[in-house]
């Protein structure tokens, strides 16, 4: 078989922006093929192989868990016409995981700035901060 590239593993890492050992990650977890390597052991990785862990990447920037990552990859490799409305799916409900979790940060937000503001106005009796922390 005739590879279409022949890429070391650094040239990968600087191609993709993915650091090496995050490309070992993914091909012990599968979400990268294990590549073939030559006859001093070097992997050598193909074109293909730059776009789908630049995918890998993007997907996991956009905060996507590693199982929905394995799904969209999945999803991508089928040529079935409902593709999108299942890749839609997915990402609504990676939306909605984001807005509760930017709903939390603002909530943390407030009750941080709230116990900061107490400590500006120098409480008599003990850290307001503290006692934030503190209470249940």
């Amino acid at each position: 078989m005739v590879r279409s590239a022949e890429i070391r593993v650094g040239e990968l890492s600087r191609r993709t922006g993915c650091n090496i050992e995050t490309v070992r990650f993914y091909e012990r977890i599968g979400l990268l093929p294990r590549p073939a390597r030559n006859a001093a052991r070097y992997r050598l990785y193909e074109e293909a192989d730059v776009h789908r862990l630049t995918f890998v990447r993007r997907a996991r920037e956009l905060g996507f868990t590693l199982d929905e990552v394995r799904a969209l990859l999945a999803l991508s490799a089928d040529p079935a016409e409902d593709t999108c409305t299942d890749v839609r799916d997915l990402a609504a409900g990676h939306l909605a995981d984001v807005r509760a979790k930017i709903a939390d940060l603002r909530a943390m937000e407030r009750a941080l700035a709230k116990a900061i503001r107490h400590c500006d106005l120098g409480a008599p009796s003990g850290c307001p901060l503290i006692a934030t922390l503190s209470a249940r």
